[in-house]
Order: C-alpha cells, then sequence, then structure tokens
C-alpha cells in the first residue's frame, strides 16, 4: 500500500479511525473523511505521516452533495486506489414506532451516500486501469433483528447492489469487498438512532464485550489484501450467519426474544 491512495468515510471513529492508523502504518496517501472537521484533524495528527493525509469533511446525509465531493477527493491526489465506505449510522426502535424520517436518514447515510460516493470514484478507477472498493455492511445485513429494522434494510440493500455491481465491472480491475461486523466496541450503539432520530445515548452490552476496532481494522486489511468478496469479523453472533442460512425456522424463533441491546 505504499503511496496508495486511500480514502475512507467515517474516518473519526470507530472501525473508519482504526483502519485510518493501520493504512498509515503501510504508507498509504489517505483521504479522511465525516462529518466531523475537528475530530478528523485529530484522527490525522494522531497518524505516524500526517503529511500524507489530507482532511476532507463531508454529510452522507446530504446525497445532494456526494458526487461534488467525490470530484474534490479525486482532484486532491488525481485518483482514488482504494474507497473505504466506513461511514453509517445505526438505530434502536421499533419498526411500528420509528418516524419516516428516520428512516429515510438511515436509508440516505447507510445506502446511498455509499452507492453515490463508490459510482462517482468507480469512473475514475477504470479510467485508471482499476481499484477497490470496501463497503462496511454488518451482520445484519445477513438477517434481520429487533428494533434494528431500517437499518437492517439500508445493509441488505447494500448486498444486493454490491453483488450485482460486482459483476457488472468484473473485467475493469474493480474489486469489491463487503464487510460484516458483528459486536465492535466502537460508539454505534450510543449514537444509534431511536424512533424520533435522536440519539440512543448508552452503550449495549454487546458493543461493550466486543472486538476491539484495531483488530477488526487488522481483519478488514487482511480481507481486502486476500481480494475477498465478503468476510464476517467478530465473536460468536458470526455463527448466526450459518444459523440462518442452514436452520432459518429456529433462527428465527430464536431471534424473537434473544437479547438484542443493552
Amino acid at each position: 500500500m505504499k503511496n496508495k491512495v486511500v480514502w475512507i468515510t467515517g474516518a473519526s471513529s470507530g472501525i473508519g479511525e482504526a483502519l485510518v492508523y493501520a493504512y498509515d502504518k503501510m504508507g498509504a496517501k489517505l483521504i479522511l473523511s465525516s462529518r466531523n472537521r475537528d475530530e478528523l484533524y485529530r484522527v490525522k495528527n494522531a497518524c505516524k505521516s500526517p503529511v500524507n493525509i489530507h482532511v476532507l469533511p463531508l454529510d452522507l446525509e446530504n446525497t445532494a452533495a456526494l458526487e461534488s465531493k467525490a470530484e474534490e477527493a479525486i482532484r486532491i491526489y488525481g485518483h482514488i486506489d482504494l474507497l473505504i465506505n466506513s461511514g453509517g449510522i445505526s438505530q434502536r426502535s421499533l419498526a411500528l414506532t420509528t418516524e419516516m424520517q428516520t428512516e429515510q436518514r438511515l436509508m440516505n447515510v447507510n445506502f446511498w451516500g455509499t452507492v453515490i460516493l463508490s459510482k462517482a470514484v468507480i469512473k475514475n478507477m477504470i479510467a485508471h486501469g482499476g481499484g477497490k472498493i470496501v463497503c462496511i455492511s454488518s451482520l445484519v445485513g445477513k438477517f434481520g433483528t429487533r428494533l434494528r429494522s431500517a437499518y437492517s434494510a439500508s445493509k441488505h440493500a447494500l448486498h444486493g447492489y454490491f453483488d450485482s455491481l460486482r459483476s457488472e465491472v468484473f473485467d475493469k480491475n474493480i474489486q469489491i469487498t463487503i464487510v460484516c461486523p458483528g459486536f465492535i466496541k466502537t460508539q454505534v450503539s450510543i449514537n444509534a438512532l431511536t424512533a424520533n432520530g435522536s440519539p440512543q445515548g448508552t452503550m449495549d452490552s454487546g458493543q461493550e464485550n466486543g472486538m476491539l476496532p484495531e483488530e477488526c481494522a487488522r481483519q478488514i486489511v487482511q480481507a481486502v489484501q486476500q481480494q475477498k468478496e465478503e468476510v464476517y469479523i467478530g465473536g460468536k453472533e458470526i455463527k448466526g450467519v450459518w444459523f440462518k442460512r442452514f436452520f432459518p425456522l429456529r433462527f428465527s424463533r430464536y431471534m424473537r426474544t434473544a437479547k438484542v441491546t443493552r
């Protein structure tokens, strides 16, 4: 990755921040994006080689501005070798009480923001001979749980879209990796949206006891290097993917009462 250009969204915290440090150590040139400019500069200044790091704030919810943001990112170094779509937001509310505005926000940030940036960057990658796209999905992109209906839908949508896109650009040297983390010790549950769009404000036990983001980042880097199309990262919760696949009815019954929050 020496001197390769890596653009990471959601770079101001959690998995995105851990990926910044991982690729910085590998000698990459980095573009860091999220809504929080001050936190992005904090992350930049904590890096080994901040001179090779550019801060580009953006809001994934503002989908109308994302194509121009992608053009701005490309102009920084002239191209993008690897785009990591790590920006996102979770949910902790029942489907029947969640406001439509909250559900639309989840779809815009998690799905449409990723799609718009990726399409803009892939065109540039093809012109430069190829590149890599990483989408940070979730285990609930493979199955649904209570309190995460719109969040799960947004992650399921990523799989459908990028599996299809992969089959369309495979002959253009474009590698697409979908990452499905389970419980990772980040602020995701604290920032998760409740029914009216306000943050939950508390840490779920799953996140509190989850894998450290640094280990998650290490496994993501490895998966990208190994050109994996899909990877599951976490603890015993990743067994849910296989449980649902081979025993769907038993899995459905189990998930009705399984603990899914604090």
